[in-house]
Parts: C-alpha cells; sequence; structure tokens
C-alpha cells in the first residue's frame, strides 16, 4: 500500500512523445514460425537470449515509428549530423584485424584438411594396387609352381602374360600415332629428309642403264671448250716438281 501511495504521489500523467514507452511481449521467431517455440528461448544460452531481446526491441520500434510519424515527429537524423562513435575507430581496426586473422586460420585449416583427405586417399589407391600386383604375382607363381610339379598342365598364365604386354605396346603406339612429331622433329624432317634407307641409294638399275638422255660425248671425251691439249684440264692443272717448288720458296725468301 505505501508503494502504492507514493507512485500515486510522483507519477505524471505525460503525454506518450514525452514517454516514448513501448510495451511488448516475447517476438517469435520468424524462420520457425510456431507457437511452441514461443517459450523455448533457454535463458542459459547467451545467443537465444540475445536473439529474443533484439526481436523484441525490433518488434517495439515498428510498433512506434507510424505513431511517431503520425505526430510529426522526425525519425530520421539529418545529412549533417555527426555524432562521435561509443569505440574508437582503432578499436575497430583492431576487432576488424582479428576477426580478419581467425578467418584466415580457418581457410589454413580447411586447406589443410583437405591435403590430409587427398594424400589419405591417395595412399589408399596406391596400397590397393600394390595388393593387387602382388596377388597377380603369388598367382602367376602357384601356377608355375604346379605346372612344374605336373599337377596342372595349363599355361594359361603365359598367354595373360603376353596379352598384358602386347596390350601395353599397341597402348603406347596408338598413343605415338595419335600424338605426332614434335616440332623439333618436324623442322629436322624438313631440313635432312624422312630417313630411310641410304646404302645403294645411287645404284643403277636397268631403267637407269639404259637411260643415255644426259650423256654428252664432247663433255665425255674431253672435247669440249676450254680443253687444253692432250690432257685437257689435268694438263693446266698440274702441279710443278720438287725443285720447282724449292726453287719458288728460295725466291720468295
Amino acid at each position: 500500500d505505501g508503494l502504492k501511495q507514493c507512485l500515486s504521489e510522483f507519477k505524471q500523467q505525460l503525454a506518450w512523445v514525452e514517454r516514448l514507452d513501448v510495451t511488448s511481449g516475447q517476438v517469435v521467431d520468424p524462420v520457425s514460425q510456431s507457437a511452441s517455440d514461443k517459450d523455448a528461448v533457454d535463458p542459459e544460452n547467451d545467443f537465444q537470449r540475445e536473439m529474443s531481446f533484439y526481436r523484441q526491441a525490433q518488434a517495439a520500434v515498428l510498433e512506434a515509428l507510424p505513431r511517431l510519424r503520425k505526430l510529426q515527429v522526425p525519425t530520421r537524423r539529418p545529412d549533417d549530423y555527426f555524432a562521435e562513435m561509443a569505440k574508437s575507430d582503432q578499436q575497430m581496426q583492431k576487432i576488424r584485424q582479428k576477426l580478419k586473422s581467425k578467418q584466415e586460420a580457418m581457410e589454413r585449416s580447411e586447406k589443410a584438411k583437405q591435403l590430409r583427405a587427398m594424400r589419405k586417399y591417395g595412399k589408399k589407391v596406391q596400397t590397393e594396387i600394390l595388393q593387387r600386383r602382388q596377388k597377380e604375382k603369388k598367382n602367376m607363381l602357384n601356377a608355375v609352381k604346379k605346372y612344374q610339379k605336373g599337377l596342372s598342365d595349363k599355361l594359361d598364365f603365359l598367354d595373360e602374360e603376353q596379352t598384358s604386354s602386347q596390350g601395353n605396346k599397341k597402348g603406347s603406339a596408338n598413343q605415338r600415332i595419335k600424338k605426332g612429331p614434335n616440332a623439333k622433329r618436324r623442322y629436322k624432317n624438313q631440313k635432312f629428309g624422312f630417313g630411310g634407307k641410304k646404302k645403294g641409294s645411287k645404284w643403277n638399275t636397268k631403267e637407269s642403264f639404259n637411260d643415255v638422255s644426259s650423256f654428252r660425248s664432247k663433255v665425255a671425251h674431253n672435247k669440249g671448250p676450254g680443253k687444253a691439249g692432250k690432257g685437257g684440264k689435268k694438263a693446266l692443272n698440274k702441279r710443278p716438281g720438287k725443285r720447282a717448288r724449292q726453287k719458288m720458296k728460295s725466291r720468295a725468301r
């Protein structure tokens, strides 16, 4: 009774625009939109509790804004309004750097996880290949031993080995055909030819022996122009004797 009496003494009947009080109940989560989750906020969970406060304050603002506009009270600050923030730029820069370093650490950790998974998968594939090869080798050795002891007269393991080797050779040949020569090989082929048989390439054949279209009698018998006497070209280019060469050297000195 005493509290109610004190309240009636200092209570002032002012207009709402002077009080700006808005009472709002708990707001339902818009994601769930279920009435069962209305009272499901755990007070020990900091995130749920803060989100409940945030939604309640947002609902109160949405209720108060139309009433202020109806009373012609401005609700947006002017463009030239300046107010100092509660936290300085240095503090915000520290927070930004901390968040950035945390994000980079998470990305590095994710990359490391991916690398470990890839290595693990590669090792698994490698062990499977080694096990398959060991199994094939063991089966072939057992087949050889049986054949040597006379327990089996089948030589299927040899056929399988030959077919596998032939298949590998064919595969490599097909790859070479599809791939073709590289630029260096093509340049050498263009410059030096494509190889082939060299020995006996200048031998006469029956057709070349019977073909006398390129025969010149004057050239063959040293009767052409520029031939000097009996010796022809050889007589003109005859080397002087030893004494003559010695005399020529002594004159030069």
